[in-house]
């Protein structure tokens, strides 16, 4: 009410802004929301309101390009532009910290800092040791221009692009909180360190839509949220909820003298901070933080395995310095995971929707970190060479992440002389066609794409997920009905579908029947890029089908590519060209692809994004080369093309001049300043466009 009263009072002298100030008060805004949505856990607007006034912001900016800001709230839902990470050099080296599992060594650590320190009190900051991936955010002027990951320490990859999708990093810190105007505020530049992470929430939610469309699941949220961080493309970090936990300023002019003072002066200035950091002033109470967290921890919503210890003054930090690999003022503590002993009865196998065959193993039920357990992934063949697995072997079991079980070795004096070797599978467990193995794959597969009932079955269920044709009213319980009741052998029969199909005469279905009816009549309107998604080709995911639709504008072209032209489009390698010709080669998928075309589907990208713009560049042959950050190589292309231009893979002396982005190929820059073609910036040629 506060906040609505507040902006009453100000909505008459708003009515009087520019566009271009009103941009400006937006961001400042929404901002502000966002930290009390996310971090603070105190919103004052409706979720409706908010969306409000950010769909305003975003109309703003799309009329005002010149307005354009990489830290703008409306970046935060990513986009498709395909990255190549560059390397960044550290300001400060991101050493690696100590870690030990025995308290005993916590003890030393403790007196080897008096020591260090000629027996001078000091204190400990206690910090829990989230399971994540290491980041630095590197601010000037109260804004965030870079995130880098740990990388090797000296150098890491760049993820600004990435890190801006992440909801509790703040992009923009409020002016009014700067060391000029408050003390304690932020300094002009500053670093700040922490873990990127994804809540147990998300990764289940992730794994369950992977495990519907066949794919291999994540072990733990760390690989999870590592995975993510690289993705080539933000629009899907933005859809995957990771979350940061800060823990570490840096810099020539902070605010305090105390590690845990300065992150109290980091909340203040809207970074997620823990809440659960403590300052112990003696080894009984650093002991009692670690017993209390050893149980606690488990009812996180995030993954956590240990404790970080740190000394709290920064000069006595500075007095004890580092070693060539870690600092000795701090030290991690690691919880030991759960473990148990069980025996493996026997190994069943698993067959997803792509044809990979996962091994499983079926053990006596045992309980683990409060569950029973009787099976565990075994992922691959060189899984199981690599323990040597025997059927009733007693074999230890961890939970992975304190969530997925696994095997984690094998007692080989239980082992029984007569035990038998476990042998991989050599043909499909559902349909019987011999395994095969791609090169650079560690999964066998099943071929029989057509013929093999939970590829069909699986590839059904993809065709119909939200990101693909978008046939919410039928999952895969739907789907196996109608497959067991012989209504739909493959993704084209569910456009033959009747009424009197699906309800076999009962009146009872028929509203049920009709909704799901207009579902996949409305997935007709679904864009060609989604439809290449959806057709679920090996290897081929929603940014790559994207990048192939774009590439080859229209299902013909792209049926009838072959491995050299499918390799010149970013991101594709061998294995993915190789399966896009294998795909439109197997005269299934081409019946399928027919039918799919008689039905209505989209088999080309819409000509209304082609459509020609200008002549400016008429006649002009261009490279376009290099990782760009304004948009995507392929969105660069299609502009080249609309104002009249013509795309060129190699540079000759036709070349007219290169688009060139960052990381640009030292080849291609040697031949173009050789043949002395101009290189222009995105900038200079968005300005051409104009």
């Amino acid at each position: 009410m506060q906040w609505l009263t507040e902006n009453l009072q100000i909505l008459f002298s708003e009515s009087y802004m520019t566009e271009q100030e009103r941009i400006r008060h937006l961001r400042n805004e929404l901002h502000e929301h966002n930290h009390r949505y996310y971090v603070l856990n105190a919103p004052l607007l409706s979720d409706q309101d908010f969306d409000f006034l950010m769909h305003e912001l975003q109309d703003l900016e799309a009329k005002h390009p010149e307005m354009y800001d990489a830290n703008s709230p409306t970046q935060r839902v990513g986009n498709d532009l395909s990255q190549q990470f560059v390397q960044v050099a550290h300001r400060y080296p991101m050493l690696s910290l100590s870690n030990t599992y025995s308290r005993g060594d916590i003890q030393d650590f403790y007196d080897s800092v008096k020591k260090g320190l000629g027996g001078e009190d000091f204190e400990i900051c206690c910090e829990l040791k989230y399971d994540g991936l290491s980041i630095s955010l590197t601010y000037e002027h109260g804004e965030l221009v870079r995130a880098v990951t740990r990388g090797d320490g000296v150098r890491g990859d760049d993820v600004t692009q990435n890190i801006r999708t992440i909801p509790t990093i703040p992009l923009s810190l409020p002016h009014s909180l700067s060391a000029e105007h408050v003390e304690g505020g932020y300094p002009d530049v500053f670093e700040i360190r922490g873990e990127v992470l994804m809540p147990w929430d998300s990764f289940r939610r992730l794994n369950a839509e992977r495990e519907a469309q066949g794919e291999k699941l994540f072990a733990n949220p760390r690989n999870a949220a590592a995975g993510t961080l690289k993705s080539q493309s933000s629009r899907v970090v933005a859809e995957r909820g990771l979350d940061a936990f800060l823990y570490y300023l840096l810099g020539d002019d902070l605010p305090a003298s105390g590690h845990f003072e300065n992150l109290e002066c980091c909340k203040r200035w809207g970074f997620r901070m823990s809440e659960n950091m403590r300052k112990c002033h003696t080894i009984d109470e650093v002991m009692d933080y670690i017993a209390y967290w050893d149980t606690a921890r488990k009812d996180l919503p995030v993954a956590t395995d240990g404790i970080v210890l740190k000394v709290n003054s920064l000069r006595q930090q500075s007095l004890l310095g580092y070693t060539a690999k870690s600092p000795r003022w701090a030290i991690a503590y690691k919880y030991k995971a759960e473990r148990v002993s069980t025996v493996l009865e026997s190994v069943s196998y698993q067959v997803g929707r792509t044809g990979a065959v996962t091994p499983v193993a079926n053990m006596q039920p045992v309980l683990l970190a409060g569950t029973i357990v009787k099976r565990a992934t075994l992922n691959n063949e060189d899984f199981i060479k690599a323990f040597d697995l025997h059927l009733g072997d007693t074999v230890y079991v961890e939970k992975g992440g304190e969530i997925i079980p696994k095997i984690v070795g094998v007692e080989t004096s239980k082992r029984a002389h007569s035990a038998e070797a476990v042998r991989f599978i050599t043909h499909c467990p559902e349909c019987g066609t011999p395994l095969v193995r791609y090169a650079d794959e560690s999964a066998y597969y099943c071929p029989n794409d057509a013929g093999c009932p939970p590829q069909i079955k699986g590839r059904i269920e993809h065709f119909i997920s939200r990101k693909a044709m978008n046939i919410m009213t039928l999952g895969p319980e739907t789907v196996d009905d109608y497959y067991n009741r012989h209504l739909i052998s493959d993704v084209s029969d569910l456009y033959t579908l009747t009424p009197l199909v699906i309800t076999g005469g009962n009146a009872n279905r028929l509203v049920s029947a009709k909704k799901v009816l207009s579902s996949i009549e409305e997935s007709k309107n679904v864009p060609f890029e989604r439809v290449v998604f959806a057709l679920g080709i090996r290897f081929v995911g929603e940014t790559t089908a994207k990048l192939l639709a774009r590439h080859f504008k229209n299902i013909d072209t792209l049926m009838t590519a072959s491995l050299a032209d499918l390799m010149e489009v970013e991101g594709v390698g061998q294995v993915i060209a190789e399966s896009v010709i294998r795909y439109f080669h197997d005269p299934v998928n081409v019946e399928i692809l027919t039918r799919l075309r008689s039905y209505g589907l989209k088999m080309a990208v819409e000509e209304t994004s082609h459509a020609s713009l200008s002549d400016v560049l008429s006649g002009k042959s261009i490279v376009v080369s290099g990782v760009f950050s304004l948009h995507s190589r392929e969105e660069y292309k299609a502009m080249i093309e609309s104002h009249g231009g013509k795309n060129a893979t190699s540079i000759s002396g036709k070349t007219s001049f290169v688009l060139a982005g960052e990381n640009m190929g030292p080849s291609k820059l040697q031949k173009a300043e050789k043949l002395g073609i101009k290189i222009l910036s995105e900038d200079e040629f968005l300005n051409m466009l104009q």
